[in-house]
């Protein structure tokens, strides 16, 4: 009972050597008091940690279901294969499937309703011509020359107007917004109440009275085109050249790795800057490797897996109501009391992986230096065979990629790049690099380094939905200080808004002859 009393409530021990030996010590001695004396009620109940890491990732666990030991293994299946889907992939295919029916509809009502604007648009000043000779035609006065001539003019800027919008507005989608374009939408509306109001003026003053006056009927039309033209002369102020000249500076930070980037933005409202950002975001963000994020979550995970907890006082103390926060409060405690140490730990593995590092490179730079050097004499002795009997880059790079192949394999593993890369691709690039006659480093360029995100294939960073999140309204304008995220499956982008100062420079003169001097020589000199 004096053993159990001392070592009575809760004990955190790490998992050294020394600790577990005094533990087996301290659980003998329990289990000899508890032989002496068959009073004590109390058991000793042990917590393991559990079988998981305690910050795992859904990214580790997609790393190790995926098989990149293509350059040991590769087998080429044909014929017909089986898939099994869970439920859950069943659940995400059917919302994946609604979400893009719901974006098809949209986008092609959108469509159908500015091709019936269009229709109207153009419809309307040839209706305006046309109508007279179909219900008066006999009361219609002669067309003369002056009038033949407005047809000329209704006929070309009808064509001027129908290229001008072909190439403003029937332009394909980039992607598709969570609300409409305010200033597109305004121009919408601005149209058909234009083309009713013509409509209106035309039927009470026109078609009542049966206008006998012809040319007056046409400079009417060809009055309505010439408004049209200005309208899409504001159209084109609006939508294209109010966003040009920079206004604002956004800095966007990917949420997982912080890599960060800035833009000059004009007058843009929220969505259509999210638009800019993401379309910016392919082209100069490396792509997003989520298994160079597990390195430092599984350290933390090791960590504070070797910390284990005893529970000495039985599930009939009250001491166990509390059992959870006790556990986490004591388990900080005593991963702080091992920070003096695990700055060392990194420091030994980062400088670890780094020689890692190196030693691949520097083997995977000498085997493809090799391969290439392989593919120079296989390119001299097939210009001495005949033209039937060449080899094509696909077959050369095929005949090559065995040698780099274990090499490339092992540096991509080391620096978490294996996923990004497939045999196929690689081959590919290889293939390319042959046929444009490049350099090895030209070929090693993709590898060595993590490029932009569209370099890759489309499985590894197309996201077919983006989530906008934002306190202000998403049809608003970019403001000072407005922050919004973009949302996708793995990470996030959190923009930051600030306005660029307004600059004041002052001209400063100076007189040219204020740099002018005199040197003065002594005539006299020394003998």
């Amino acid at each position: 009972m004096d053993t159990e009393s001392t070592y009575s409530g809760y004990s955190y021990y790490s998992g050294r050597s020394r600790g577990s030996h005094r533990h087996g010590e301290r659980s003998r001695d329990r289990h000899k008091s508890r032989s002496k004396d068959s009073r004590s009620e109390k058991s000793v109940t042990i917590n393991t940690p559990p079988a998981e890491p305690l910050l795992g990732d859904s990214a580790v666990r997609g790393e190790q279901v995926q098989d990149d030991n293509w350059g040991e293994t590769t087998t080429a299946v044909t014929g017909t294969s089986e898939h099994s889907l869970s439920q859950e992939d069943i659940v995400r295919i059917t919302k994946d499937l609604e979400d893009s029916v719901g974006l098809d509809c949209r986008r092609y009502f959108t469509l159908t309703l500015a091709v019936i604007l269009g229709l109207l648009v153009f419809l309307t000043p040839l209706a305006f011509l046309v109508l007279p000779h179909l219900l008066w035609p006999e009361k219609l006065q002669n067309c003369g020359t002056a009038c033949e001539g407005l047809f000329i003019s209704v006929a070309f800027k009808l064509l001027i107007l129908l290229l001008a919008v072909w190439a403003l507005f029937f332009r394909t989608p980039r992607a598709g917004l969570p609300r409409v374009f305010v200033f597109r939408a305004l121009l919408a509306v601005l149209v058909v109440l234009f083309v009713l109001s013509y409509w209106l003026f035309y039927g009470v003053r026109i078609l009542d009275s049966q206008d006998e006056n012809y040319q007056g009927i046409v400079q009417y039309a060809v009055s309505l085109v010439d408004a049209l033209l200005f309208i899409h002369y504001l159209a084109i102020v609006l939508l294209e050249l109010r966003q040009l000249q920079p206004c604002f500076s956004v800095c966007v930070t990917r949420s997982t790795d912080g890599e960060i980037r800035h833009y000059n933005l004009g007058q843009l409202s929220i969505q259509r800057a999210a638009l800019a950002i993401l379309e910016h975001y392919y082209c100069d963000f490396p792509v997003h490797n989520p298994a160079l994020l597990s390195a430092s979550k599984s350290r933390a995970a090791k960590h504070l897996a070797g910390l284990k907890v005893y529970n000495v006082d039985g599930p009939g103390n009250n001491a166990t109501a509390g059992m959870a926060h006790s556990q986490s409060r004591a388990m900080i405690a005593a991963a702080a009391r091992r920070r003096d140490t695990s700055h060392n730990e990194l420091y030994y593995e980062e400088a670890e992986h780094e020689r890692r590092v190196r030693k691949r490179k520097a083997r995977l730079v000498v085997a493809v230096e090799e391969a290439f050097t392989h593919i120079k004499r296989m390119q001299e002795e097939e210009q001495k065979k005949a033209p039937g009997d060449v080899m094509d880059p696909r077959e050369a790079a095929q005949a090559i990629f065995p040698s780099m192949a274990r090499a490339l394999q092992k540096y991509l593993r080391t620096t978490k790049q294996q996923h990004c890369h497939s045999m196929e691709s690689i081959q590919q690039h290889l293939a390319f690099c042959i046929t444009n006659n490049m350099t090895p480093k030209a070929f090693l360029e993709s590898y060595l380094a993590p490029g932009p995100t569209l370099q890759y294939s489309r499985d590894h960073w197309l996201s077919r939905q983006w989530t906008l999140i934002s306190e202000m309204s998403v049809t608003s304008g970019l403001k000072d200080g407005a922050i919004f995220v973009l949302k996708c499956v793995d990470f996030s982008l959190v923009v930051t808004t600030k306005r660029i100062p307004y600059i004041q420079m002052s001209e400063e003169y100076i007189d040219p002859k204020s740099h002018k001097f005199v040197l003065r020589l002594q005539s006299e000199t020394s003998v």
